[in-house]
C-alpha cells in the first residue's frame, strides 16, 4: 500500500476508509471533508427519505457519502462548483436518484421554508454563519424538530495575537494564517454565538480529538499523490501539534416555530431593488 493510501486509511473514521482514496484526493477542496462529514453523523441522527442540504459542498463528496451511507435524499448547493460535474460525480457513485446538485449563495436559497429535515456544512459555514443574524435566516428552512449540524476549522483556544508558527512561511515558501483565517472560532465561541438564538435547542459543540493530526496526515497523503494544487500546511500544522488549530463540531435542533425573520439578505431582489 502506498504512501497516500496508508495516510487515508485513517482507523478513526471507519466508515470513510471504504472510500477510495485517489477519489478523496482527486476531489478535495481542503482538509478531508469525507472524514469530517463521518465524525458529524457520528450524532447525528438520520433515516432514509430524509431531506438534507449539503451547504457548501464542494465537488459533493459529502453529499454523496450522506446518499451513500444513511440514504437520505440530498441537496448539494455550492456558489463555486457548477452542478453538473456534481451530477456526474453523483451519477458515477450510483446515487444520482438522491443527489440534487445546484448552484446556490448561502444568503440567496431557493427553497421553501420548513423543507429540509437536516442542514448540514462542513468547512464552509465559518465563511458565511459567523453573522450574528445567519443561523435564524437558515433555520427558516429547517423543519421544527430538524437538525443542523457544521464540521469548521477552528481554533482549540482564544488568541488575540496570531502565533509566530502560523505567519512564518513554510520551508515550501507557504504561509498558513491567511486574513480569512480569523472566522476560525473556539467551541465556547460557537456555543455563546448560537445559543443567543431562541428557537434551536444545543444539542453538542465539541473538537476533533487530534484534529489536527488528521489535517496534518491529509496534508501528507495530498503531497504523496503528488496532485497538491496549493503547497501544503503540513509543516505549519505539526509546528502547531494541535496548541491552537484542530476542527470544531456544532450540532442544534429547531425548536417549535422559528417565526417571521426580519433578516433577509435578498430583501433588495423581493422589494423590486437593483443591488
Amino acid at each position: 500500500m502506498n504512501e497516500m493510501n496508508i495516510e487515508l486509511n485513517n482507523p478513526r473514521f471507519p466508515r470513510s476508509s471504504r472510500y477510495d482514496a485517489a477519489w478523496m484526493i482527486d476531489n478535495q477542496m481542503g482538509p478531508n471533508a469525507i472524514w469530517l462529514v463521518e465524525w458529524l453523523t457520528e450524532e447525528l441522527d438520520l433515516k432514509p427519505g430524509m431531506r438534507v442540504l449539503d451547504l457548501g459542498c464542494g465537488r459533493a463528496m459529502t453529499s454523496i457519502f450522506l446518499a451513500k451511507e444513511f440514504g437520505v435524499q440530498v441537496w448539494a448547493a455550492d456558489l463555486w462548483i457548477s452542478p453538473e460535474p456534481n451530477r456526474r460525480r453523483a451519477e458515477m457513485a450510483g446515487v444520482a436518484g438522491s443527489v440534487f446538485p445546484i448552484r446556490a449563495e448561502a444568503h440567496n436559497l431557493p427553497f421553501p421554508d420548513n423543507f429540509f429535515d437536516a442542514v448540514i456544512s462542513i468547512d464552509a459555514y465559518q465563511y458565511f454563519g459567523t453573522d450574528v443574524l445567519y443561523l435564524g435566516y437558515l433555520l427558516r428552512f429547517v423543519k421544527p424538530g430538524g437538525h443542523i449540524g457544521i464540521v469548521v476549522p477552528g481554533l482549540m483556544q482564544e488568541i488575540n495575537e496570531v502565533p509566530g508558527h502560523l505567519t512564518r512561511a513554510q520551508t515550501n515558501g507557504k504561509v498558513f494564517w491567511e486574513d480569512e483565517c480569523w472566522s476560525f472560532k473556539t467551541a465556547f465561541w460557537w456555543r455563546e454565538h448560537w445559543k443567543r438564538n431562541r428557537n434551536i435547542f444545543i444539542q453538542k459543540i465539541d473538537t476533533l480529538e487530534n484534529g489536527w493530526q488528521h489535517w496534518h496526515d491529509f496534508e501528507k497523503a495530498i503531497e504523496a499523490s503528488g496532485k497538491s494544487v496549493f503547497p501544503s500546511d503540513a509543516e505549519a500544522l505539526a509546528k502547531d501539534g494541535g496548541q491552537y488549530i484542530g476542527f470544531v463540531r456544532a450540532l442544534a435542533r429547531r425548536t417549535g416555530d422559528a417565526g417571521e425573520n426580519l433578516y433577509n439578505p435578498n430583501i433588495g431582489a423581493d422589494y423590486g431593488i437593483d443591488s
